[in-house]
């Protein structure tokens, strides 16, 4: 046993060397690496490790530079105002949800959203409609939102205060949001975006948009997902038009933040808007260029697929929607896998060939690409999976297996649940009951069920294949999850 098992554990991983398509998105340092301020920012990192002394400046009450370092971002994103987060993604979500809405009130949220938003709608004793997503067959995983489905529910919802959204998933898959925006406008709603994924968005035109730009009225961006900054790092950005409280969204983020921020994440974050500034445009329009070429080199192989921008009107087509998949992230690879392969299989034979991916289901693995990288690490991948043994992948379960929408019913609202007593039960047992704990495959993070509705048949299929693929699933502990007690 080490005397210092996580510093021992991160060192090994180190030295490892793997080629990293996912995050963060310094990639290892490289987004540093590049230019003079990254170096001498690398270089002295621990001396940089400074809070609010005399000299400096106070992100809670910010007059000096980084004041004007948002300012900059703001300009950047063309935000009305933008904030730096140095508790991740997961406290920008949390005071977009407490500064948007009040106790009591009813919102629509997507069903594929972050468990950070579900946790927001908690404690803040939220009334959550559910919109639909729609699971593709063809790669056997939930690549967009309902637009009918959400348009229908804002229609017959008209005193719901809000919308939550994704934009982009964990797949890069972009949902109709303009047309979701202007419906949700008609009847005063507010629009909140988790854009964790797409803070690169809106850069170059081959690119999704910037949601802002689309007329959200709030939107969380993780800096440290695709731009050089350090994991924990994120942006809040208001709208331009938005009517949100701005006292109370100063008051919210300043709450959920810690009183001894980093400098370390803050200057970090103000290197990844200065980067993506001043070379952002012209380098995604080379990364993509390359991701294109190496996308078709892949698609020529046997049993692998990189979705692209032609697989959109292919898919909407097929699945008799408009416009529900209305856009991609070219910048990240789905590898997906024929039926009677395996996703999860993919992902740990690219690990041991030094390939570090993001994730992985069934049947998809995800890469995420980066400014970083260029054709050496992409022919890299290619030759791996030019040269894998396809035999090694195979998985008679994964043929049987389907993703697919779980219906629930709710019996209690999320933040009703607890107040409740709970027991312990062996999952496979507990059909029927209410769910204390939400259920999370973990990742991309998204609650399979949450607090308050009743476990089906389906959901514990579900849980029985992710077990048994190896899949983290938060609220499941030694085989028993936790259910509201009938005493």
């Amino acid at each position: 046993m080490s005397e210092l098992p996580i510093l021992n554990g991160v060192l090994k991983y180190i030295k490892e060397k793997n080629t990293l398509f996912c995050m963060p998105g310094h990639k290892g340092g490289l987004g540093f690496l590049f230019t003079y301020e990254g170096n001498e920012f690398i270089k002295n990192m621990i001396e940089f490790d400074l809070t609010e002394v005399e000299g400096l400046d106070n992100l809670h009450h910010s007059s000096g530079i980084i004041n004007e370092s948002c300012n900059m971002l703001s300009r950047l994103y063309n935000s009305k105002k933008s904030y730096f987060l140095v508790n991740g993604s997961t406290s920008g979500n949390l005071s977009m949800i407490f500064a948007a809405f009040n106790e009591g009130d009813k919102i629509l949220v997507e069903r594929n959203c972050h468990r950070s938003i579900f946790n927001g709608i908690i404690l803040r004793k939220l009334k959550p409609l559910y919109i639909k997503d729609i699971v593709y067959e063809r790669y056997n995983a939930p690549l967009a939102l309902d637009t009918e489905n959400c348009l229908k529910l804002i229609r017959e919802n008209k005193d719901a205060k809000g919308i939550v959204l994704t934009y982009p998933n964990y797949y890069g898959i972009c949902s109709n949001l303009k047309e979701i925006v202007s419906e949700a406008k008609k009847y005063n709603m507010k629009v909140l975006v988790d854009s964790a994924h797409g803070a690169h968005f809106g850069i170059s035109e081959n690119l999704p948009e910037n949601p802002l730009d689309i007329g959200a009225d709030m939107v969380v961006m993780s800096a440290h997902k695709t731009l050089p900054s350090l994991t924990q790092t994120a942006f809040l950005h208001i709208g331009k038009e938005s009517t949100v409280n701005m006292d109370k969204v100063d008051f919210y983020v300043s709450a959920f933040l810690s009183t001894s921020p980093s400098y370390l994440f803050l200057c970090s974050m103000d290197y990844s808007r200065f980067y993506l500034e001043k070379w952002g445009e012209n380098h995604y329009n080379k990364l993509i260029q390359i991701a294109d070429i190496y996308r078709e080199k892949i698609n020529k192989l046997d049993i692998f697929h990189v979705i692209g921008k032609e697989d959109i009107g292919i898919l909407n087509k097929y699945y008799g929607s408009r416009d529900d998949l209305n856009d991609i992230d070219l910048t990240r690879y789905v590898i997906n896998v024929e039926e009677g392969f395996s996703g999860n299989k993919l992902y740990d034979y690219l690990k041991e060939k030094g390939i570090q991916c993001e994730m992985s289901d069934s049947f998809n693995v995800i890469c995420i690409l980066s400014t970083f990288q260029g054709e050496k690490q992409l022919d890299k991948l290619y030759k791996v999976l030019k040269n894998c043994d396809k035999e090694v992948l195979r998985d008679s379960n994964n043929k049987s297996f389907k993703y697919k929408e779980i219906n629930v019913q709710a019996n209690l609202l999320p933040y009703e649940v607890m107040d409740r007593k709970y027991i312990w039960k062996n999952f496979k047992e507990s059909e029927g009951k209410i769910a204390y704990d939400s259920i999370v495959f973990y990742p991309p993070g998204v609650p399979i069920i949450m607090p308050g509705e009743i476990i089906n048949k389906e959901i514990i299929d579900s849980i029985c294949y992710y077990k048994d693929e190896g899949t983290d699933i938060l609220g499941l502990k030694k085989g028993k999850i936790r259910v509201v007690s009938e005493e």
